[in-house]
C-alpha cells in the first residue's frame, strides 16, 4: 500500500476486447479522473450533490454497473488498476447509458489518501479483494489498519463500509481490524447477511461452486 510502499495488488495481463478498447479510447476522457494530489470535487465531477459511494477494485465492472443502474440517485466512483477492467466498465457505462459512474485508474491506497476528502463518502464497497492467502503476504491485504482508519475518516457520519470475501482467515482479520478502527461499528455484530441489492458476481458463483463460504462485513461510522 502507498503508506508502506507495499502494493495490495499484483499487476496482471489481460487483453481487452475490441469493444473494450474502443470504449477505453473514446470514453476514458469523459468518465476517468486522472490521479493527482488534489482532492476530488464530487459535486463538480458528477454535476450534482448526490451521495457518493466508492468501490475499491471493481474487477470487470458488471456488478458495479448493475448497482449504479438500479440506484441512479447515488453516484459511484470506481477505483481499479487493471486496464482491461476499466475498458469493460466503460463499455458497461456506454451500454447502460449510465451517468452516475466515474473511474480512477490507480492504486486505491494512494487514491484514498490523496484524492478523497474527509467526511465526503456515503460508503465504500470492497468486494472480493485479493486474499493474499500465503501468510508471508498477509501484509499486502487491503483491509487492515491503518488503511481502515483512512476509510473511516473519509466517511460521512452514517456512512458504511461493505466488504466481502471467501477467505475465512481474511474475513476474521478484516473484522478484527474494522472492529478496532475508531468511529466504526459492526451493524450485525459478527458477519452480515448478503444485502439484497448486492449482485452475485461470477467470481462469487465460482467460489460457491467450489464449496467456499462467503463472508460479509458491514460497518458504519457513528461519529
Amino acid at each position: 500500500m502507498a503508506m508502506t510502499g507495499i502494493k495490495s495488488f499484483t499487476l496482471r495481463g489481460g487483453r481487452m476486447s475490441a469493444a473494450q478498447e474502443k470504449a477505453y479510447k473514446e470514453l476514458s476522457p469523459h468518465y476517468c479522473i486522472p490521479f493527482s494530489a488534489a482532492c476530488v470535487d464530487f459535486e463538480a465531477v458528477f454535476g450534482n450533490k448526490n451521495p457518493v459511494v466508492i468501490e475499491i477494485g471493481f474487477g470487470m465492472g458488471s456488478a458495479t454497473a448493475r448497482i449504479a443502474a438500479e440506484h441512479p440517485e447515488t453516484n459511484y466512483l470506481g477505483i481499479e488498476v487493471f486496464k482491461a477492467g476499466v475498458g469493460k466498465m466503460l463499455w458497461e457505462i456506454e451500454r447502460g447509458a449510465l451517468k452516475n459512474i466515474r473511474i480512477i485508474e490507480h492504486d486505491a491506497a494512494e487514491v484514498i489518501a490523496a484524492m478523497v476528502p474527509e467526511q465526503s463518502a456515503a460508503g465504500f464497497h470492497v468486494f472480493f479483494p485479493d486474499p493474499w492467502p500465503k501468510k508471508r503476504h498477509h501484509k499486502r491485504r487491503l483491509i487492515q489498519r491503518p488503511f481502515t482508519d483512512r476509510l473511516a475518516a473519509r466517511l460521512k457520519t452514517g456512512g458504511y463500509i461493505y466488504a466481502v470475501t471467501d477467505w475465512p482467515d481474511y474475513a476474521a482479520a478484516a473484522r478484527a481490524a474494522l472492529s478496532a478502527t475508531p468511529l466504526l461499528a459492526n451493524v450485525y455484530g459478527e458477519y452480515a447477511p448478503r444485502l439484497p441489492w448486492r449482485p452475485h458476481t461470477k467470481f462469487e458463483k465460482k467460489a460457491q461452486a467450489a464449496g467456499r463460504a462467503i463472508y460479509e462485513l458491514y460497518f458504519v461510522r457513528e461519529g
